[in-house]
């Protein structure tokens, strides 16, 4: 099996795109992040075209998560047990976001998941991301000792920089989300509930990012953040015979801001 995560920038802007790299890559399972559009304005039809079965997960124009898999989709579930809610006016009532959405592919427990930004340090936001990154963890921890053999991926946008050799430059984001101690603290306890990073041994090193931004030409002069990963259980992890970041994708025609990360499993 080939699965792979993407934060799409828009799958409406998109959709050619990705399923065009479904099909050249010889992708079976694609989590997708940052859909940016409602279950009903969600392109299906190309995929289906192309093989691939489809879960979302949208309410707006903000957020989104989605599967798509040629090898099966079943026991699809919105959200994990104990997921934030979130809202940012005081007379709105707190609602979940379209940020985790899991279902079973070919065995395989994926989860694409789409990490509150948390904006700015100390912010509502900020804190509402490190609960929602404990609220995973603990979901996480409680899904392998119920079935410790479990094939599951966490597959996503972090929004985080676990590690200084993440980010192009440490004083430029000095101050900034992505890069805090309590963000690679609640990182790292999901790798100590024996999540492991599965592309990293395949692409070590700095200089070697999956998020480029769009403005001040941070792409060719490759200043960019390594935040999307696929975090694996043992028993997943024990199948990984490679991995990858796409790098070739945020290149061309309106990309992605997004590089595709990859695993092929044994």
């Amino acid at each position: 099996m080939r699965l792979a995560t993407w934060n799409v920038n828009s799958i409406r802007a998109r959709v050619d795109r990705v399923v065009d790299w479904l099909e050249r890559g010889n992708v079976d399972v694609l989590a997708m992040q940052e859909t940016k559009c409602s279950d009903e304005q969600f392109p299906v039809m190309p995929f289906l075209a192309a093989g691939y079965e489809v879960v979302h997960c949208g309410f707006n124009q903000w957020n989104g998560v989605a599967i798509a898999s040629r090898v099966g989709i079943a026991d699809v579930q919105v959200g994990f047990e104990g997921q934030p809610t979130w809202s940012d006016k005081p007379d709105v009532e707190a609602a979940a976001e379209a940020r985790a959405l899991g279902a079973t592919c070919d065995g395989v427990r994926v989860w694409s998941l789409y990490v509150p930004n948390g904006r700015t340090v100390g912010s509502p936001h900020y804190v509402y991301k490190l609960e929602w990154l404990a609220a995973l963890r603990n979901a996480a921890e409680k899904w392998l000792s119920e079935d410790p053999s479990a094939q599951i991926a966490l597959a996503g946008d972090w929004n985080i920089a676990p590690t200084d050799e993440d980010v192009w430059s440490v004083e430029f984001y000095q101050g900034s989300t992505h890069v805090t101690e309590p963000e690679r603290a609640a990182f790292n306890a999901i790798v100590d509930a024996q999540f492991t990073d599965l592309v990293r041994p395949f692409a070590p090193g700095p200089q070697v990012y999956t998020y480029w931004d769009y403005t001040q030409l941070r792409f060719p002069k490759n200043r960019g953040m390594r935040i999307d990963f696929i975090l694996g259980s043992p028993a997943l992890a024990a199948r990984v015979v490679h991995g990858e970041i796409v790098r070739e994708e945020r290149k061309g025609k309106a990309p992605s801001d997004h590089a595709p990360v990859l695993i092929e499993l044994a």
